[in-house]
C-alpha cells in the first residue's frame, strides 16, 4: 500500500533540496526550480525570499546563492531539519527568524536538537526557553521548579541541550549524576548560576544521537512482524527507536527490530497499526496489549 505525500512532506523535500544546493555553493534559477518541482514561480520566489529570508541570500542576474561565509556549514541532517522547520514557519509562528538563525550558529548546533517538524507553542515559557538555550550554550548550571503529577520539586542540573521530540521541547541535563529530560512547559522559577561546568563529550554526543526522551533508562530489544499493508511505512521512515529491518518476507511483510526503554514507546504504535503489526518479542508485551484490547472490548458501549 503506498501513500501520497502530504503537503508538509512535499514542502520539506523541496526546501531540503534547495537548501542543500545553496549550502554547496550553487547558484539557483527560480524558473528552473519551478519546473523541476512542478510548482509555480511565485511559490519558488516565496521559498527564496520569505522562507529563507533569514539566510540573506545574494541575488545577481536573476540567480540566488548563499553568502560565502555560510557555505558548507550545514551537514545533511542539519539541512533536513532546517528546511523542515523553515517550511513550517508559517504554521508555527514560534519558529521565528531568530530561532532559525540560531541553528546556523555553530555554538548552538550541539544545544538545539531537532527531531520533529511539529513544534509546541511555548507561550509564556518562551523567555525561559531562551534562558535555557543560553545556559546550555555557555555551560552554566541551572536550578528550576519542576511540576510532576505528585507535586513540584526543585531541581539543580547541568544543561546539555534542548531537544524537540514529538512536538514537545525537553531540556536534556545532568542531575545527581544521571542524564535526564525535563519538559520545558513544566518548568518554573528558573535560576541560571554564574558558575560554569565542563561538558562531558560522551554525554553531549548521547544527547544528539539518542532518538527518544528516555535518556537514562536501560533499553531492551523489541521485534515486530509487520504485515504488507504497513511495510512501506517502516521502509520509508523510522517509527521506533533504533529501528532496523531484520528481514524482508516473501509476502511483502517485514521483521523489524528496535530498542525501547518503556512499553509506552511501542504499544501505541502497535495499536495504531492493528491488525498489521504483532510483537514477536518480548512476548509479555504482546500479552499486555491483548489484555488491554480484551478489556476495551468488554466495556459496555
Amino acid at each position: 500500500m503506498s501513500r501520497k505525500p502530504n503537503d508538509t512532506e512535499t514542502i520539506a523535500y523541496r526546501l531540503t533540496e534547495i537548501l542543500r544546493r545553496l549550502n554547496e555553493g550553487k547558484k539557483l534559477d527560480p524558473h528552473a526550480l519551478a519546473d523541476e518541482f512542478t510548482v509555480n514561480l511565485r511559490t519558488i520566489q516565496r521559498d527564496l525570499n520569505e522562507r529563507f529570508d533569514f539566510l540573506e541570500l545574494e541575488k545577481k542576474d536573476g540567480l540566488y546563492c548563499a553568502k560565502p561565509m555560510l557555505l558548507g556549514k550545514l551537514s545533511f541532517a542539519d539541512v533536513q531539519h532546517f528546511a523542515s522547520l523553515a517550511g513550517l514557519q508559517g504554521i508555527n509562528p514560534q519558529l521565528s527568524t531568530d530561532f532559525l538563525k540560531d541553528i546556523l550558529d555553530s555554538r548552538l548546533q550541539r544545544v538545539l536538537v531537532i527531531r520533529e517538524n511539529n513544534c509546541e507553542d511555548l507561550g509564556d515559557k518562551q523567555q525561559l526557553f531562551e534562558q535555557l538555550k543560553r545556559a546550555a550554550r555557555d555551560c552554566h548550571p541551572v536550578g528550576f521548579e519542576y511540576r510532576k503529577a505528585d507535586g513540584a520539586k526543585m531541581v539543580e542540573a547541568q544543561p546539555y541541550g534542548l531537544v524537540l521530540q514529538d512536538g514537545i521541547w525537553y531540556l536534556a541535563a545532568m542531575n545527581a549524576g544521571k542524564l535526564k529530560s525535563y519538559a520545558v512547559s513544566k518548568m518554573d522559577r528558573l535560576l541560571v548560576t554564574p558558575d560554569t561546568f565542563t561538558p562531558d563529550a560522551a554525554i553531549a554526543q548521547k544527547v544528539i544521537e539518542e532518538d527518544s526522551i528516555w535518556l537514562n533508562l536501560q533499553k531492551s530489544e523489541v521485534v515486530l512482524r509487520v504485515a504488507p499493508p504497513a511495510a512501506d511505512y517502516f521502509l520509508r521512515q523510522k517509527l521506533i527507536g533504533g529501528q532496523k529491518i531484520v528481514k524482508q518476507l516473501q509476502d511483502g511483510g517485514l521483521i523489524v527490530s528496535g530498542t525501547i526503554a518503556h512499553p509506552n514507546q511501542i504499544l501505541p504504535i502497535v495499536r495504531q497499526w492493528i491488525p498489521c503489526i504483532r510483537i514477536i518479542s518480548p512476548a509479555h508485551l504482546q500479552a499486555e496489549l491483548n489484555q488491554q484490547l480484551h478489556a476495551y472490548l468488554a466495556e459496555p458501549s
